[in-house]
């Protein structure tokens, strides 16, 4: 584990789901993910999220999930996905991690439409009435929402967020953060730009490839936000063929599948994702096997 200060600092594993081949949840398996990430050095995990597919699951499903990682690593190290199509479901969400005793939650801004900035701090707004530490998590590529250096600080000025997953990939807006809003956490939110986001300041990463390849991703960035380009660079660039699948469309069946030749049960995905497409799977496994075959794990 790293040296980290706050429950959201550190490697915190964007968890995936592992299913069962008729597609109900494994929550022995998830409860076992959880608990051999641990060991391997990450900090805690972060469920319910699109990496663990939270909305194919049903409300049951998602607070079980929650309720079953608390219950793995404890409470103080799960950080849940709240994010939901309406403002009062995602408070709702908040206030079942807060109950289970999480230490934050990730949330992101209104995603039905392209909301405005006045709706999006009205949503945070909202959620932050349940009390718990909220992660912003912004990745307008899909939400169509751009949580931006200007609006992030305005969000952190009026206490309604502790940090923010950055995913647009651009690491240029961490200084222009650092700037605005000098005292708002910066997560590494995408895989592939790791080692610049920590070198930019990053204090934790709200990773993927962690599932399959802990012991080395997690000394990947151990490496990176001490700023130790010698030992980071070599591993970067072995992991890189995998870190860039978190940011493709297939990044949850990509990961899954890295997991099961890795050894470990990811398993198949609910719909409306369908299995990689053949050679998109023999480019992902080429990748993982090497990787395996260099020693990396």
């Amino acid at each position: 584990m790293t040296n980290r200060v706050k429950p959201w600092h550190g490697v915190m594993v964007a968890t995936a789901l592992p299913l069962r081949d008729d597609l109900s949840v494994d929550f022995e398996g998830f409860a076992e993910h959880c608990r051999w990430l641990v060991e391997q050095g990450c900090d805690g995990v972060v469920p319910n999220g699109s990496l663990g597919e939270y909305q194919t699951l049903s409300p049951e499903e998602r607070a079980k999930v929650v309720e079953t990682a608390v219950a793995a690593v404890g409470g103080r190290n799960v950080m849940p996905g709240a994010g939901a199509y309406g403002s009062a479901e995602s408070r709702r969400w908040a206030e079942q991690a807060r109950d289970a005793g999480c230490g934050s939650v990730l949330l992101l801004p209104p995603n039905t439409y392209r909301a405005d900035e006045q709706i999006v701090v009205e949503h945070y707004r909202e959620v932050a009435k349940a009390g718990i530490p909220i992660v912003a998590y912004n990745n307008p590529y899909d939400t169509k929402v751009d949580l931006s250096p200007a609006l992030l600080a305005r969000l952190y000025d009026e206490g309604l967020i502790v940090a923010v997953k950055e995913f647009t990939g651009d690491p240029r807006r961490a200084y222009e953060l650092a700037e605005l809003a000098p005292g708002l956490d910066l997560l590494i939110g995408t895989d592939d730009v790791l080692v610049e986001l920590a070198l930019a300041g990053a204090v934790g990463w709200i990773a993927g490839y962690p599932n399959a390849l802990p012991a080395s991703t997690v000394a990947l960035y151990q490496a990176a936000v001490a700023g130790d380009l010698e030992t980071a660079m070599p591993l970067y660039r072995k992991l890189h063929p995998l870190l860039r699948w978190d940011s493709k469309t297939q990044f949850v069946q990509a990961i899954k599948l890295s997991m099961d030749i890795a050894g470990r049960r990811g398993g198949p995905c609910r719909a409306p994702r369908l299995p990689l497409e053949p050679e998109l799977e023999a480019v992902v496994r080429a990748a993982t096997e090497k990787a395996l075959a260099e020693g990396l794990r």
